[in-house]
């Protein structure tokens, strides 16, 4: 079996949804700059309009074969169908779909360039459809192919980005995920060091907020998006101490490993998870290296596909370190099922970004009672729903 072509197919639908939806947006490293520390929260870029009704658009990666399969992998960005078009198809065309540590090494070797960020998403988004070629060929899941079942459901975690963080809304929304079935929740600060002692004080605020809404039997974590400093984050550990959060996520900037170092030494009241905005095997370790981390959080979209990701599980493993991937939808899923529980606990779900990137996915995966069952279908599971489908196109980005 040879690829014969990689293309792109758009499909465009309506989402009818009237609940709440981007209401609230995180901390970001910029607001440093009052301007932009300014913005409100906006639409996160898959859809437009307002509700109940919004016009949703998907571009979806298929990999075609002369056996007449197709992997498939999606929704990727504009931007990363470009990079796969322009930069890797060249060195995928002709290979045998089966070898994937081949093709990745190729594409690593020939994106020098791209070891970090947009062009390893993209490979990351090739290594997935060919996952999702390899499970179709051979009936199986994904998970299998990697080792698993290592358990029949995953625990799952409501994580509230795009919710308000308004204390009463909040008390609120977080009262309801755990009256669904979740037994833990992670929801993102808007407050950084350079607001002062109301921004600590507001933060601390959401975290008292949570922990009395949830009550003392629910995990609560609380995301800082790389906007926070040391002194800023021990002194959010001594504040927060007796509302007992999990974890404080990405404290500082992802480049920043000396200083994750420093606040784990620090700090022992809250674990600290990054790894989010970090790539491949090689940025893991040196993470796991400076001892910076006690939760790994590399995103399967975003670090290296499945095939990197594997490999990351091997590292944090051998270092007695979790790996929580961030977000990561339908390969997270097949990550977690193939791993031990102690390597990878709980998987991520994103529940506004989860709603809007499964809209043209016929099956779903929707956590029940807190927990995702095991997709059955051969690869990754990702049929597209031809009832929402309102129109589809391929496009040429050559």
């Amino acid at each position: 079996m040879k690829i014969t072509g990689l293309r792109f197919v758009l499909v465009r639908g309506t989402m009818r949804y009237d609940g709440p939806l981007w209401e609230e947006r995180l901390v970001r490293p910029t607001d440093i700059y009052p301007e932009l520390r300014a913005q409100g929260a906006s639409w996160p870029g898959r859809g437009m309009g307002e509700g109940p009704s919004y016009s949703m658009q998907a571009i979806f990666l298929n990999i075609d074969t002369d056996a007449g399969l197709s992997g498939v992998w999606g929704p990727i960005r504009m931007g990363l169908a470009r990079i796969v078009e322009g930069s890797l198809k060249r060195v995928v065309i002709g290979e045998n779909p089966h070898a994937i540590e081949r093709i990745w090494d190729k594409m690593y070797r020939h994106a020098i360039h791209g070891r970090k960020g947009e062009t390893m998403m993209a490979i990351s988004a090739v290594d997935l459809a060919l996952w999702d070629l390899k499970g179709k060929a051979l009936n199986a899941p994904v998970y299998q192919l990697l080792g698993g079942p290592s358990r029949e459901r995953i625990r799952a975690y409501a994580s509230m980005l795009g919710y308000s963080i308004e204390p009463e809304l909040a008390a609120k929304r977080a009262r309801e995920v755990i009256a669904q079935g979740y037994t833990a929740t992670k929801w993102f600060f808007r407050h950084d060091p350079t607001e002062g002692q109301e921004g600590m004080r507001k933060n601390l605020e959401l975290i008292r907020t949570i922990r009395e809404a949830v009550g003392p039997d629910i995990d609560i974590m609380f995301d800082a998006w790389s906007s926070w400093n040391v002194p800023y984050t021990i002194r959010m550990a001594q504040l927060a101490a007796e509302y007992r959060p999990w974890w404080f996520e990405e404290p500082v900037l992802a480049d920043q490993i000396p200083q994750y170092a420093e606040i784990r030494r620090s700090v022992s009241s809250v674990s600290i998870a990054g790894g989010e905005h970090e790539y491949t095997r090689w940025g893991i370790k040196a993470l796991l290296d400076a001892g910076a981390v006690d939760v790994v959080q590399a995103d399967p979209t975003w670090a290296g596909g499945l095939s990197e990701m594997v490999k990351i599980c091997a590292l944090a493993s051998s270092c007695a370190i979790p790996v929580i991937p961030h977000s990561g939808g339908a390969a997270a899923t097949h990550l977690i099922a193939s791993q031990a529980i102690t390597t990878c606990p709980i998987q991520e779900c994103l529940l506004q970004h989860s709603m809007v990137g499964q809209f043209f996915l016929k099956h779903k995966l929707t956590p029940v009672n807190g927990y995702i069952h095991l997709p059955t279908a051969p690869g990754m599971g990702l049929e597209l729903d031809d009832s929402v489908i309102e129109s589809r196109e391929e496009l040429d980005l050559s």
